[in-house]
């Protein structure tokens, strides 16, 4: 038997009622603002390293090597601090926006990767195409576990809250 007098009792539900969806986040526009806002950082920060430290076709592709591994790095950190802070909501859904996948998304190479070892498969360097993809792939791994780690030390807001 239902309390009628409690304020605290949800409403009944309407069954003919259907609430609309949520519009999906990849078509809001302020998210797409944060990607597209992040990426005019991270593309030219690429493309800067790219041109400061130049590779000859057909070595191995230390640039894009570097700005990979960094970025899993920075990934992992940012990804890691923001789950401590809070649910990916407001503030915190913007940063991981526009920084993670626009900044960060655009600074990692990983087409550029795929296009590297092409490359060098196409100059019969197989130990170099080998070593550089799985390499890459390896070394990105370790560096997301590290900068999980490292945002792991950020206070989560229940130690926070604790104090």
């Amino acid at each position: 038997m239902a309390d009628h007098g409690d304020p605290t009792a949800a409403p009944p539900v309407d069954p003919d009622v259907v609430e609309p969806a949520p519009t999906p986040l990849h078509v809001r526009p302020v998210a797409i603002v944060a990607v597209a806002v992040g990426g005019l950082v991270g593309a030219p920060a690429r493309y800067g390293l790219g041109v400061a430290f130049p590779q000859a076709a057909g070595q191995w592709p230390v640039t894009t090597f570097a700005i990979n591994v960094a970025g899993a790095l920075l990934l992992g950190v940012l990804l890691e601090g923001l789950t401590r802070l809070g649910p990916d909501t407001g503030w915190r859904q913007r940063v991981r926006l526009g920084v993670g996948t626009g900044v960060l998304g655009s600074f990692t190479t990983y087409s550029t990767l795929a296009v590297d070892v092409d490359g060098l498969l196409r100059g019969h360097d197989w130990w170099a195409a080998c070593s550089y993809a799985v390499g890459s792939v390896l070394a990105g791994l370790v560096a997301t576990v590290f900068g999980i780690a490292i945002g792991a030390r950020i206070p989560s807001r229940r130690e926070e809250n604790g104090r």
